[in-house]
């Protein structure tokens, strides 16, 4: 059901063209909200609008989480269609794998400027809006891997382990100010990045590809990937009246895999 608040309120989802994005910015429209997805390509946004419901309550702002400057003025063009963000989800991110000893500073430095970096931009951007408004919502789209430890991904396990140290700081920091900080922690998701991580074991082990996606899975107790409209659910009831006293959180979608 639709909420007088909920209309009035502004939620700006990153990397909201595709996967979990797109799920969470669906699911916030159906909730009443107004929505801004972001993303670096504008084709794949135009694409995520017209799927989406009530196109006159969403917009698409093309953005790269990791260019401070880019971030600025795509936050200036979402304010310039529906008001202040008081809702920020930093779902934007990017996995890539490889033994620690071949990770070079390029992908280290890739893992970090998007995953942790991207959060870092985002969130300065938007706070001074959630200040004035007294209000405010920062819902940390992390993972399994900010809390534990996988191998061959360190750089994203340290990525996302550096966003769940930023989510407990800023949930302490803005704890008096109506502002809540928390993640959601998705195991292995039905997504585009667990497509690109099914087609690397088939290309290195000859697997197929069902023996691959069962290789994924078979880490979650219920034996099945996650579904990205269960990230989203759980998205929608952190921005709602019911979690107000929930903040400095990681919440684990994952099937019991992470307890």
């Amino acid at each position: 059901m639709k909420t007088a608040s909920a209309v009035t309120r502004h939620a700006l989802v990153t990397g909201g063209g595709r996967g979990i994005g797109a799920a969470i910015a669906e699911a916030l429209l159906v909730a009443g909200y107004q929505v801004t997805i972001t993303g670096r390509d504008k084709a794949t946004l135009a694409q995520a609008l017209q799927g989406l419901p009530d196109s006159q309550r969403c917009q698409a702002v093309a953005m790269d989480v990791a260019d401070p400057a880019g971030v600025a003025q795509g936050m200036a063009e979402a304010r310039a269609g529906f008001g202040p963000v008081t809702i920020l989800v930093n779902n934007a991110g990017q996995a890539e794998s490889a033994p620690f000893a071949r990770t070079d500073t390029g992908l280290f430095d890739r893992m970090l400027a998007v995953n942790l970096g991207g959060v870092f931009h985002c969130t300065q951007a938007v706070l001074p809006d959630m200040l004035a408004a007294k209000w405010g919502r920062v819902i940390n789209i992390a993972s399994t891997a900010g809390l534990v430890g996988y191998a061959y991904v360190s750089a994203y396990c340290a990525a996302k382990h550096g966003v769940i140290g930023l989510t407990r700081s800023l949930a302490l920091e803005y704890a008096t100010k109506g502002i809540t900080v928390n993640a959601v922690c998705p195991g292995y998701t039905e997504t585009d990045i667990v497509k690109s991580a099914v087609a690397n074991i088939v290309a290195k082990t000859g697997r197929g590809e069902e023996e691959a996606r069962s290789e994924l899975a078979k880490g979650n107790p219920m034996k099945r990937l996650v579904m990205p409209h269960e990230v989203a659910d759980t998205v929608c009831w952190l921005c709602g009246a019911g979690a107000a006293s929930v903040t400095g959180q990681s919440i684990v979608v994952a099937g019991g895999e992470v307890m």
